[in-house]
């Protein structure tokens, strides 16, 4: 059954504006419209062939190039045809206007995820209800809480009314408190059995100060700036994440792991990690590797640790600009896809989406940033707490 969550202005407003004035589309950093945006086929039909032909090179949408451009997809004509699209076109062009296409664009980007949502089962009525054509001081109410919410607001209500069932029926974070000596025991003969040690890291030292990488734990390392704090996360993500490494008195050796490892990198890009990972996995200088050039048999090396790298369960995010949601998502979504226990994160610093997330959860009050990465470390143990994953981070020390 078809969601009733769709607002035909919106899409009107939305599909007129890009048939005027089709360069909205080049925003792409701004604006992301998507066929999903648009529950009707006729609208998909009409939004698309603006899109597509301002993809093939066109700045200037009209009526003979949507008939031209339809005239070879039979389907997609007839629908367009018998629903009039070049009256209704017409139409929706001359009452659009560019002045409020940001309004409207939210607004349909809204109504696109309450009808995800829906879809799903999950009642929001309580954010719009669709169904309320009497009480209109609660229908003037939500339309003002609609526009004036965001996208991750919207959001956050319908996972904070998921987390609640959650903590009321599963995890029962409130339960009573227990004596001091519950189960302790067993406890005793749970470690005679299972002693408190994680999979180990790279290099002896670390591992005997922190027993190794122990699931629910997170450790944090702190050092100035190029001291070599990612390095030395990559070198424990490829320890943990690879079955082989090289070793120049022994050659290439196992080291008996290939555990799901995530690496979240907040400032290089992909390809420095790849080049770090295969620096650290043949034992081959990373000049080498930037500069092509490699000595006696240090091309096989690394062709043989890509070969590695390709087999191993590590992956790889890149958040240049985080959240705290952000950080959380991306951890919640590579636990569910790639049944990842152990996470790097490089490194926890403020950033600008950041700033706005606290600034808004805090009513605006200002916070030190000493503050602010307090609370993101908080929350990145909580989540080791919450999902049972190891979970290591880093922060930059200053001249103080």
């Amino acid at each position: 059954m078809a969601s009733k969550y769709t607002d035909p202005t919106a899409i009107m407003q939305v599909i007129g504006c890009v048939y005027n004035a089709p360069q909205l589309l080049d925003f792409t950093d701004k604006y992301s419209i998507v066929d999903e945006d648009f529950p009707d086929e006729f609208h998909k039909i009409v939004f698309g062939s603006i899109y597509k032909l301002h993809e093939l090179g066109a700045q200037e949408i009209t009526l003979k190039n949507i008939a031209d451009f339809l005239s070879s997809r039979p389907k997609n004509e007839a629908i367009f045809k018998k629903q009039k699209g070049e009256e209704w076109l017409i139409k929706v062009a001359e009452n659009s206007t560019i002045s409020t296409f940001d309004y409207y664009y939210n607004r349909l980007k809204k109504f696109s995820l309450l009808r995800a949502y829906d879809n799903c089962g999950i009642d929001v009525s309580d954010i719009y209800d669709m169904d309320n054509i009497l009480d209109m001081k609660k229908k003037q109410l939500q339309e003002d809480m609609l526009d004036n919410s965001t996208l991750e607001q919207i959001a956050d209500k319908v996972d904070e009314k998921i987390d609640a069932i959650r903590l009321q029926y599963v995890d029962d974070s409130f339960g009573e408190a227990q004596q001091a000596a519950e189960g302790i025991y067993d406890l005793i003969e749970k470690f005679k059995l299972h002693p408190e040690v994680g999979v180990p890291m790279y290099g002896p030292l670390v591992n005997t100060v922190t027993r190794g990488a122990r699931l629910k734990k997170f450790y944090l390392r702190s050092a100035a700036t190029g001291i070599g704090k990612t390095r030395s996360m990559i070198a424990d993500c490829c320890y943990i994440g690879c079955n082989q490494l090289y070793d120049e008195t022994f050659g290439w050796i196992g080291s008996g792991r290939s555990e799901p490892v995530l690496f979240i990198t907040t400032e290089q890009e992909l390809e420095e990690i790849q080049t770090m990972m295969l620096a650290f996995l043949s034992n081959v200088n990373e000049e080498h590797i930037l500069n092509g050039e490699y000595g006696e048999g240090e091309e096989e090396r690394v062709l043989q640790a890509a070969k590695i790298l390709s087999e191993s369960p590590i992956y790889v995010e890149e958040l240049p600009d985080f959240s705290l949601k952000d950080v959380e998502d991306k951890i919640k979504k590579n636990i569910r896809d790639h049944d990842v226990k152990y996470v790097f994160h490089d490194y926890i610093h403020t950033s600008l989406k950041i700033l706005e997330e606290i600034t808004r959860r805090s009513g605006g009050i200002k916070l030190r940033e000493d503050n602010i990465l307090f609370m993101l470390s908080t929350r990145l143990k909580d989540i080791c707490n919450q999902y049972g994953v190891f979970i290591m981070s880093a922060t930059q020390l200053n001249g103080d």
